[in-house]
């Protein structure tokens, strides 16, 4: 059975291809080959990841993302098609869940919604569901940069505070939208808020909630 990691991988590889190495993307300063560089450093180059914890080692990190982006586009497609190496610690199905399906959802959108023509998907309830449970667990982390207290609603009336404090903001929508929206792509994001109008636009200003 096909898992939502590797159903988003698959998708956000065919995106990627069907763009072309030079279109834009919602990651401010990338265009699609950053983009898939950048998926392809964080499978295969696990020592990348030390810049997120440590300021000194973001030059090292670069220089391997732009060494990455110099390969041929079609070979960065190949790569992220075919999943990390055999011993990667991402070739284990519960790792690949937790680790790459809200990854590769986000990363799929952000090179949907970066075309003028995009439309949202419809997102099936199981994964709506996946994305959610998800979003629990990590709101107060996605939500820590808030300027405001923010708190995520689905529809069905469902909550998550994702930071506490006053005034409060309510952003209300899908899981998948919210996901988009605390991962700093609020532009492009369907989502109702509700809330202090000073404090929304502080919300919508704020380049990167989280992550």
């Amino acid at each position: 059975m096909s898992t939502h990691a590797k159903r988003e991988r698959l998708l956000l590889a065919d995106l990627l291809e069907t763009a072309g190495p030079d279109a834009p993307t919602l990651c401010e300063g990338w265009r699609t080959r950053d983009l898939a560089a950048h998926v392809v450093v964080r499978e295969r180059r696990p020592d990348s990841l030390g810049s997120m914890l440590i300021k000194q080692l973001v030059p090292r990190s670069e220089r391997l993302l732009a060494d990455f982006a110099a390969k041929p586009y079609e070979e960065l497609i190949r790569l992220i098609r075919t999943g990390p190496p055999r011993f990667s610690p991402f070739q284990l199905k519960q790792v690949d869940e937790m680790a790459n399906t809200v990854e590769f959802y986000v990363h799929a959108e952000d090179v949907r919604r970066a075309q003028p023509d995009w439309t949202p998907r419809e997102l099936d309830p199981v994964f709506q569901d996946a994305l959610w449970s998800r979003l629990e667990r990590t709101a107060r982390l996605v939500g820590r940069r808030s300027p405001t207290g923010l708190v995520l609603r689905r529809p069905d009336g469902q909550t998550a505070v994702a930071h506490r404090g006053t005034p409060v903001v309510t952003v209300t929508g899908e899981p998948s939208e919210l996901l988009l929206f605390t991962f700093g792509r609020q532009s492009a994001a369907t989502v109702e808020l509700d809330g202090d109008k000073e404090a929304i636009a502080k919300v919508h200003e704020t380049k990167q909630l989280g992550l």
